[in-house]
């Protein structure tokens, strides 16, 4: 009598799911020069993304920031965590483009390591509490293995509203 060993098969990884710029702009209102994430490398749907920012001499607020030592301000790292929160937020939002997710709070903020021209920031975001409009994520900047910055951020979904625009009729003379 032989014996043969029978093994369940293994469930196949899922695909990493990667996003490009246009897929991110498809996700994101955010445009040039707010628009703080160039890249999508893993996203696991409801739980974590990690987002690419390439930071180049040619951003805007490198002229003011500071002249002659350029570094990215803090309060753009932690934007760009919570864009990179939105894109994995608005994922599973189907009338997104309706709806905004709103930044409403940043706690523990804290700043390890200056960004400057020619650092690729790595933005690791983790969904803590999502509860259907409102939600906690954590999230963490590297460059390369070095911490540079982390925070918790709360947001908000809401309801994008679009007023139009209409000329007073003190305006056109009526």
């Amino acid at each position: 009598m032989t014996d043969t060993a029978q093994f369940a098969p293994e469930d196949p990884e899922p695909a990493k799911i990667t996003l490009d710029i246009n897929e991110i702009q498809r996700i994101l209102p955010h445009r040039f020069p707010f628009l703080l994430i160039d890249r999508v490398v893993d996203l696991d749907r409801r739980k974590r993304i990690v987002a690419i920012k390439n930071v180049t001499i040619n951003e805007p607020f490198f002229a003011g920031h500071f002249p002659g030592l350029p570094v990215m301000p803090g309060v753009l790292i932690v934007e760009a965590m919570a864009q990179a929160g939105g894109v994995l937020l608005f994922t599973e939002v189907e009338d997104r483009d309706s709806k905004l997710v709103l930044f409403t709070g940043i706690e523990r903020a804290k700043f390890r390591r200056p960004v400057v021209p020619g650092d690729q920031l790595r933005i690791e975001v983790e969904v803590r509490v999502w509860r259907g409009n409102a939600g906690r994520m954590e999230g963490k900047a590297y460059v390369g293995d070095k911490l540079a910055a982390e925070a918790l951020i709360s947001c908000r979904l809401v309801d994008r509203v679009r007023a139009e625009k209409k000329p007073s009729q003190e305006a056109i003379g009526t």
